[in-house]
């Protein structure tokens, strides 16, 4: 029974009675075999509405048909009515009216591949294309209603870390949290120019999210110094001035941070140093932070200064196969479906190894039927393949530190795993190149081995 033939189904069976978006989309995941925790993930929707809406609809179609119509018997009962229909009429079927519109109000994506948009950018909280990867959200959630606490999101560029602090954000403000976000990328050069100015600056941008007037003059003493002056305006005013509600405080792209060591030696050690007040001072468990980072710059600082060796870290791991065959079907890949569909992605999979952003646009272009996985895997690693961008991009980054080229020129040179300086090989991992065993490393995936073996050789 094809998508067309159960909407046409249902039209007939309700007739003058249209279902919404969300109906809609409960219907259809459930003739996927979806179950309500499943659709729930990626809609913005909890289970327990996905499961009332679903419970509706089932006693709307019993009623309407004269016959009990549940998600299990679904298939059954609906391929049945629709033969018995066709029996009695003895023609072929209309089209039902805006079925693809009413349908796809909540996933507009789902019948129009050739429209997906490119991917590129942090997934907004409903979208379809975002896959949980259990259980960091789950983690993530619980622990964010700890008082105090201390979140760090590590991963390299692309693996969707701003995906999952979107969702994040989504789960604190139905606590009803107040939420402060900061992207370092936003401030000016000028900002990093000293300590002082920084934590001013810091100070000034959290008040302003908090519809706060900033008034550092007030609590601001160049003679305690800047972080002391900064902690004060921070307990003295912001979390004084506040709702009783908990602030979470997220950071995204803290490695603007690290590319200044004077500034970052301060800051990170500061924010630990917020962190552990939390455990005896009151005005502090209101606040709860969470750090996001992608490849770092060593900084040297004191494992015992770092903020980052306490509270918790979240890394991002690629994705299964399972998840790769989930997202497959989502860009509509009605082939991936099955067992022999699986087994024809898993090439993929091993060409990208599961990352994110590489399995999104290999399926991006799929869906839109440019290419076909054959010939997306033969060019791959090539300039005329669909990841040059992103494979010249990070041998640019390599190009800039000699020692880093002559680290991944030993890794993808053997077929075993390599021992590495711990900083190179620190830093090879946090840009994605490498997996680690200790300071053991081997090549992330076939593609970078592919690529950095011919580029790397004519250095």
């Amino acid at each position: 029974m094809t998508v067309e033939e159960l909407l046409d189904a249902v039209e007939r069976i309700l007739q003058s009675r249209p279902l919404d978006s969300i109906q809609w989309f409960v219907l259809y995941q459930s003739w996927l075999g979806k179950t309500y925790d499943e659709m729930a993930e990626g809609t913005g929707y909890g289970s327990n509405y996905i499961k009332q809406v679903g419970s509706q609809l089932w006693q709307d179609l019993s009623q309407a048909s004269g016959e009990r119509i549940t998600k299990k018997n679904l298939h059954l009962v609906l391929s049945k009515y629709l033969q018995g229909i066709t029996k009695q009429q003895n023609q072929p079927q209309k089209e039902p009216v805006n079925k693809k519109f009413r349908f796809t109000k909540l996933y507009p994506n789902l019948f129009s591949p050739g429209k997906m948009e490119f991917p590129s950018g942090p997934l907004p909280v409903g979208s379809p294309l975002y896959i949980n990867r259990p259980p960091l959200e789950e983690l993530i959630c619980s622990e964010l209603i700890h008082p105090g606490c201390l979140i760090r999101i590590k991963a390299p560029k692309k693996m969707g870390k701003s995906s999952l602090l979107n969702r994040m954000i989504a789960y604190a403000k139905e606590q009803d949290y107040q939420i402060v976000y900061l992207d370092f990328r936003e401030a000016d050069e000028e900002v990093f120019s000293s300590l002082d100015k920084f934590l001013r600056w810091f100070c000034i941008y959290v008040s302003r999210q908090l519809n706060l007037l900033p008034c550092l003059d007030d609590f601001w003493d160049t003679d305690m110094g800047s972080k002391v002056s900064c902690k004060i305006y921070f307990e003295a005013y912001i979390l004084q001035y506040i709702a009783e509600n908990p602030v979470v405080l997220a950071l995204n792209e803290v490695q603007r941070v690290f590319e200044h060591p004077k500034i970052a030696q301060d800051f990170l050690p500061m924010l630990r140093f917020w962190h552990e007040q939390a455990k005896q001072d009151q005005t502090w468990q209101k606040l709860r932070m969470v750090v996001v980072h992608t490849t770092e710059i060593y900084v040297p600082l004191k494992l015992n200064q770092s903020p980052f060796n306490v509270g918790i870290t979240i890394t991002l791991p690629p994705f299964t196969k399972n998840q790769v065959q989930d997202l497959a079907l989502r860009y509509g890949l009605e082939w991936a479906r099955d067992s022999q569909g699986s087994k024809r992605l898993e090439p993929l999979q091993e060409m990208v190894g599961g990352h994110p952003y590489l399995v999104s646009l290999a399926l991006y272009h799929l869906s839109g039927e440019k290419m076909t996985l054959e010939i997306l895997l033969e060019t791959a690693s090539t300039p005329m393949g669909i990841y040059t961008q992103h494979l010249r991009e990070l041998l640019n980054l390599l190009q800039k530190e000699p020692e880093l080229m002559s680290a991944m020129q030993q890794v993808i040179a053997s077929n075993e795993k390599v021992e590495l300086d711990s900083i190179a090989a620190y830093k090879l991992e946090s840009m994605g190149l490498v997996l680690l065993n200790g300071n053991q490393a081997f090549v992330m995936c076939e593609l970078y081995r592919l690529y950095f073996s011919q580029q790397l050789v004519k250095v």
